[in-house]
């Protein structure tokens, strides 16, 4: 275990989607929000208080889409090499890994470090299964996240990068990976990659079914190939009765279809509650924001690989994920903006297992101190994270 203190009080914080509630002073008890009460400079000073210094109170940053188990940080600069495409990263990855010590709970506990200096108190991570792997990585990343005890929750994903059934034996590993109580098991581009999207499909809902994990598909394949696979989750989401549990991660496709076939899939989506994560790529159009809440589709932001053997890029920074969001979505309305924020935060804690929050008396005490007006100014200018707090443990102090 990390060193880590506990929080009885956080005082003089702001809250609010305006950031005008307050001061208040946050009690904390058991990991959860006691009581919120307006700031009494007065009180006596005893262990386990912070001054929050009048900074913006914000719930601990969700990222949703992680891949905590492949990075090289804290190795020497690694150049980028191999061929590009998904085909050619992995091909590379596979050549260099083990040259590099990936995965290892070393560089593991220090991308999660990386993430909680950022604000990150909730993570859904892919950790890669496969053949020359078998489950290593996810008990590396299982022994990185058990430094943190509760303070930051963890959820992981089996993750058959080099595809499903193109590699014999992958399912097996995913039924074991399920078998053994990791949350979620992954799929990849089942058409492009397995060129078998309805057997890859029928494989991870079979496994997903017996052994009630989720499922959390990597959808890259574009436009109509892709919203070929997305029905394709939908049906089998409804007739295997997997509602509420099937997440897309990527899915460009459904921001490259026409406007009346992209609405029929969202509502198709969010009747089964099918959800979304992006990492708000550059290049590409983004998810829309204003159709998927108009539909009712869940999304999360996710950092995606951080400065691993697809891309030196990253830096663990889910609000900067955030910003590159609505910057590239031409986002400027206050609402839109906090909406946003939410996103980022409390608003996504399912994607992580975990209740909705919005630091509110019971919510878990999750949260982040920023030096901003409000949330958008948050956004807009991604200042230093002041202080980080998981279930009311000290993490991270600047």
């Amino acid at each position: 275990m990390l060193h880590l203190s506990p929080l009885r009080s956080l005082r003089n914080v702001r809250l609010g989607p305006n950031g005008t509630m307050g001061p208040v002073d946050l009690d904390l008890a058991e990991g959860r929000i006691a009581a919120v009460m307006a700031h009494d400079p007065a009180r006596p000073a005893r262990e386990g208080v912070r001054d929050g210094r009048g900074l913006l109170a914000l719930p601990g940053f969700v990222n949703t889409h992680a891949h905590v188990d492949k990075s090289w940080w804290g190795l020497p600069w690694e150049s980028y090499g191999g061929e590009g495409g998904t085909e050619g990263r992995i091909r590379h990855e596979r050549a260099r890994r083990d040259a590099l010590g990936i995965p290892s709970v070393e560089i593991t506990s220090r991308v999660l470090a990386e993430l909680v200096r950022h604000g990150t108190t909730a993570i859904r991570t892919h950790v890669d299964v496969d053949l020359g792997l078998g489950l290593r990585g996810i008990d590396a990343v299982r022994e990185a996240a058990a430094a943190y005890g509760d303070a930051v929750r963890v959820e992981i994903v089996a993750f058959p990068q080099d595809g499903v059934l193109r590699r014999p034996g992958v399912l097996d590993l995913l039924a074991e990976a399920a078998r053994a109580g990791v949350e979620h098991i992954g799929g990849l581009d089942p058409a492009s990659i397995d060129r078998d999207p309805v057997g890859q499909l029928d494989g991870l809902f079979d496994i997903a079914a017996e052994h009630g994990t989720g499922i959390d598909i990597h959808l890259h394949d574009p436009a109509e190939l892709g919203a070929f696979q997305l029905e394709l989750i939908i049906a089998k989401t409804a007739s295997r009765g997997l509602q509420g549990r099937v997440n897309v991660a990527h899915g460009f496709a459904l921001a490259q279809v026409s406007p009346a076939q992209r609405h029929d899939l969202l509502q198709a989506m969010a009747e089964l509650d099918v959800t979304m994560t992006t990492v708000a790529p550059l290049r590409l159009p983004q998810l829309p924001l204003a159709e998927m809440d108009a539909t009712g589709v869940r999304f999360g932001f996710g950092t995606d690989g951080i400065r691993d053997l697809w891309s030196p890029y990253g830096t663990g920074d889910l609000l900067g994920i955030a910003w590159q969001f609505a910057r590239s979505s031409s986002i400027v309305r206050d609402e839109d903006l906090r909406r946003v924020m939410e996103i980022a935060g409390g608003a996504s804690a399912a994607f992580a297992g975990l209740p909705t929050n919005a630091l509110r008396v019971g919510d878990r005490a999750d949260i982040v101190l920023i030096d901003a007006e409000n949330p958008m100014d948050a956004l807009v200018r991604t200042p230093r994270r002041e202080l980080v707090v998981g279930a009311g443990i000290v993490l991270h102090e600047a």
